[in-house]
Parts: C-alpha cells; structure tokens; sequence
C-alpha cells in the first residue's frame, strides 16, 4: 500500500493536494507497477539462485566471470573482488564455493604467473543461459518495443527514481 492518501493523509512527508484525482491515481498506480516490477525481479533472482544453488553474491560472481568469458577476456579474482565491492578474501571464499560446486575453475593466469584465471564450466553457462537468458531476453524485448521517445522517459524516470536513494 503506497497510497499517501492512506499512508500521509496529513502531508507530513508527501505533498500531493496539488494534485487533482486523476494524477494522484495514476501516480499510485506507477509506484504500484514499480512495486510488482520489484517484487517480480525479486522473484526471478530467488528462483535463478535456488535453480543454481547460489546466493546472491555467488550468481554476481558468476555472471561477471561468464560476462568476461562471452566477451574474450580473463576474469581474475581482484578484478572480481573490485566488481563486487568486496575483499579479495572474501572473494576467494565465493570461488571456492563455485569450485566445490563445479560451477567455476581456477587456471594459470597466461600471462601474469602470480595471478589465477577464472572460468566458468560448460555445464554452468548453459544452466545460466536457462535460468537468466529466456528472462533477460524478455526484458530486453519488452525495452525495444518502446519507441525511442518512450526509451528516453522511462530512462530519465529510473534515473531520477535511482537519484533519489540515499547516498553513503
């Protein structure tokens, strides 16, 4: 429930009297849209996890190590660690995990001896692209099908939306 109406009638934090009825309803109908966009990503992330037996941070690992191997580059554990925002301990911890898994290997880096590369297995590429590929294409689909004037507003919206978040 999102509704001022219902949540701030008073206009303690939200000022919205200066909307007439018709505003005020889309725009709780937006903020609830968002919610089930939310709610539904959510949801798609749970179920891509469980799928994988990952947690959260392990599924961003991976995807950047099969981001880097799609696009011919060599994943490293600093490089994954600076991705993250975490330690290099830290990470070294969610590559094991991926190794017991078989999710990941571990290769000589070929060009630094002091470094390691990062893989991600076949087996786990093609369990990504089922359990995040079929939904990110949907996603993208539903993105193109806008008009690029359409593109531009709910970009300038998302940003303004990010832009409102507190900042650390």
């Amino acid at each position: 429930m999102i509704d001022p109406r219902l949540l701030d009638p008073g206009e303690e934090m939200v000022k919205h009297r200066w909307l007439d009825s018709d505003d005020l309803n889309q725009t709780v109908r937006v903020l609830e849209s968002l919610r089930r966009w939310h709610n539904a990503e959510r949801s798609m992330s749970e179920k891509a996890r469980r799928d994988m037996d990952l947690g959260e941070t392990d599924m961003r690992a991976l995807r950047y190590i099969i981001a880097c191997q799609v696009n011919g580059q060599l994943a490293t554990p600093s490089e994954l660690a600076h991705h993250l925002g975490i330690s290099t301990a830290a990470v070294t911890k969610v590559l094991d995990r991926l190794a017991d898994r078989d999710h990941i290997r571990r290769l000589p880096h070929p060009l630094d001896r002091r470094s390691t590369a990062i893989e991600a297995t076949e087996e786990t590429r093609s369990a990504a692209r089922k359990a995040v590929g079929r939904t990110h294409a949907g996603r993208f689909n539903v993105a193109a099908s806008l008009t690029a004037e359409e593109r531009e507003i709910v970009i300038g919206f998302l940003d303004a939306l990010s832009a409102t978040a507190p900042q650390d």
